[in-house]
């Protein structure tokens, strides 16, 4: 298979195209971001990097099987303020993606973004691609929520079956005691177990989110921890204070913040995939990335629709 990944940080769907079972004659990437660079080049030394989106030059790159990228959500997602939509400066490499896939004619094409954009967003790419997207949680596949739309010409995609992985299924041994940014939970965690509220007769356990516990200090996003019992919260690339976007979570009385092996376990990665960097741009490109088995799924679309 030839492919086009656009955005390609990582090279997730490199990892996804393998685990799916195909093999790759060439596989472009259009990525800018210097360490996601560094880690796709450690991992696979064929990959043919060429540069910023912008700059492709789409005639010279012919044959291609699939097209695929998750185009940057920033000025999209509903945790920025004021976001211009699909006229901001990074959300707006959608239009890239438009010019680069009327230009190469790929058989395939997938393309991603956040469940969170308006509808108006969402509802002129639709008809930008002449496809009305799936929405998928990560959180079928993995112990991360992380609902994502779709769009992609690939027949019959489905949500993949829960796999019915919590956190504490992919954590490190507890080595909580070798943190030295590790902080005692003080505050009331009452609610660690979240009960079905529909049915106050039948009280069932809910785990299938991220279950919050409690928090420290002013309970800022970066601050608020959560029960390994549930899911993470989505990964996010934000640096910023302790815990970030993130979050915490509840080791014995300790929280901390998730480990980059974890995080990229949370991604479908193989352990230390992003090895050779700092932690925290570890966690930044990990942020940014496909969920792995996500892609997977909707690419075993390709065999299907091929053997019937």
């Amino acid at each position: 298979m030839k492919v086009l990944s656009l955005f390609d940080g990582i090279s997730c769907a490199r990892v996804a195209l393998e685990r799916a079972g195909f093999a790759v004659e060439l596989y472009y990437a259009s990525e800018i971001d210097r360490y996601a660079k560094q880690i796709s080049i450690k991992n696979y030394p064929d990959v043919l990097q060429i540069g910023d989106v912008k700059e492709i030059q789409s005639h010279l790159i012919t044959g291609i099987d699939l097209l695929i990228g998750g185009s940057p959500c920033q000025d999209l997602s509903i945790a920025k303020r004021d976001r211009k939509g699909l006229d901001g400066e990074r959300s707006g490499l959608f239009w890239e993606y438009v010019r680069i896939l009327k230009e190469v004619k790929p058989k395939w094409f997938i393309l991603e973004n956040v469940a969170s954009m308006s509808k108006n967003n969402r509802d002129i790419i639709s008809k930008t691609l002449g496809i009305e997207p799936i929405m998928i949680d990560a959180s079928l596949v993995s112990a991360q929520t992380r609902k994502r739309y779709f769009w992609t010409n690939i027949p019959n995609v489905e949500l993949p079956q829960d796999r019915n992985i919590r956190l504490k299924d992919i954590l490190l041994p507890d080595t909580y005691t070798e943190y030295d940014k590790s902080y005692p939970l003080t505050a009331s965690y009452n609610g660690a177990v979240l009960w079905n509220s529909i049915d106050k007769n039948q009280r069932t356990m809910v785990w299938n989110k991220p279950i919050k516990v409690g928090h420290f200090k002013s309970g800022g996003q970066g601050q608020r921890v959560y029960s390994i019992d549930g899911k993470s919260v989505t990964l996010s690339a934000h640096g910023g204070g302790w815990g970030a976007k993130t979050g915490l979570y509840l080791i014995k009385d300790y929280a901390r913040k998730l480990e980059p092996i974890e995080c990229e376990r949370l991604q479908g990665l193989p352990d230390d995939y992003t090895a050779g960097i700092s932690k925290n741009k570890r966690r930044k490109v990990l942020g940014n990335a496909f969920n792995v088995d996500v892609i997977a799924h909707i690419l075993n679309g390709i065999k299907k629709y091929e053997n019937l």
